[in-house]
């Protein structure tokens, strides 16, 4: 490993049809005396050229699969602005000697708030009442209403309990529902569960006693189609399933079947597996739960706020900063901690 620290890092920001840095971006990085390079093009033809000389990647949505990562010849971090690293090769970038990074809190409040609306939306059976007063079908909303349950005898069910999921559990305990809540590390402490009166439980109770469930974990070869036939066939007949994390967490033709069925209530997605929704554009009927008075549908828009953006980007340029410095991220934005780096990096705590 060496120890060359280059003068004017260079900075080259995979920006895709939509990711273009924004006036803070482009000042953050010109504050600090950074080269930064734009490219727009998302296949690996378009990419490789652009990564050979990089220090650092930067990305939002772009895919960078092995063979980028193999172009990428002197890069010392991939820096993810965002929390998913799914559509990175990490395991690749791994063997490569490469860190990778990304911003995890960055919108944990916007992805809380955006679960709770979907929540209160379906529960309150808005979508249908929106197409009933466009309809002129008054009568319609009403009769449905009737069966809209009282939030404060209702059951949030919680699938992971990182940020987003504690943020969204203070909201739900607001409106006095119960919450329950899984994770992966079941032996881990449950003093914040505690606190705000979450009950940490397993899967299977989850899927059996929610009025609602919603997914708040990252997509990984585990966790990928979780919500499968199987497990939408445990939930109530009443219940509704929220995704604002990975859409490929649930099995969406299987979801489908069981909306068409009436195997479950409801469903609020942001995110999703059968459309891609990081397009500039699509076509208005592209997936098969269009227009169902009992689904609530949104272009994965979740973390958007007046100041995640911006959040994001900070955490991000402090990535970069560190690992220019010679320096590990913090360890919350690690991705792959178990990684030798090219350039030898010391904790800044050391």
């Amino acid at each position: 490993m060496t120890s060359d620290r280059p003068a004017s890092p260079r900075i080259v920001r995979l920006t895709g049809p939509i990711f273009s840095p924004g006036s803070h971006e482009v000042e953050q990085i010109a504050s600090r005396g950074w080269s930064l390079a734009t490219v727009a093009g998302t296949s690996p033809d378009e990419i490789i050229p652009h990564v050979a000389e990089a220090d650092i990647v930067s990305v939002v949505g772009t895919y960078i699969p092995a063979t980028v990562i193999d172009a990428m010849t002197r890069v010392r971090a991939i820096a993810r602005l965002g929390a998913g690293t799914d559509r990175i090769d990490v395991a690749h970038a791994t063997s490569r000697g490469i860190v990778v990074m990304n911003t995890p809190y960055f919108c944990v409040e916007e992805q809380a708030d955006h679960t709770m609306a979907m929540i209160l939306s379906l529960a309150r059976k808005l979508p249908l009442a929106q197409r009933a007063m466009e309809a002129g079908e008054y009568a319609k909303a009403r009769a449905a209403s009737a069966t809209n349950p009282r939030m404060s005898r209702t059951t949030l069910g919680l699938v992971g309990f990182g940020r987003s999921a504690v943020h969204t559990a203070r909201r739900a305990r607001g409106f006095g529902m119960r919450v329950l809540a899984t994770r992966r590390n079941m032996s881990a402490p449950t003093e914040e569960a505690d606190a705000i009166g979450v009950v940490m439980t397993d899967l299977d109770t989850i899927l059996r006693e929610s009025d609602f469930i919603s997914l708040h974990l990252p997509l990984t070869r585990g966790s990928r189609h979780m919500i499968d036939a199987a497990a939408l066939a445990r939930m109530k007949p009443s219940a509704y399933l929220i995704n604002t994390s990975r859409g490929a967490l649930v099995d969406e033709l299987a979801l489908v079947k069981a909306l068409h069925d009436g195997q479950i209530a409801g469903a609020g997605l942001d995110t999703f597996a059968i459309i891609e929704v990081l397009d500039a554009s699509g076509p208005p009927d592209a997936h098969p739960l269009m227009h169902m008075d009992n689904v609530l549908l949104s272009p994965h828009v979740a973390a958007g706020s007046d100041r995640s953006g911006m959040d994001s980007v900070d955490a991000g340029i402090e990535n970069i900063e560190a690992v220019m410095g010679g320096f590990w991220p913090f360890p919350e934005h690690r991705v792959n901690p178990e990684v030798v780096p090219r350039v030898l990096l010391i904790d800044r705590e050391a």
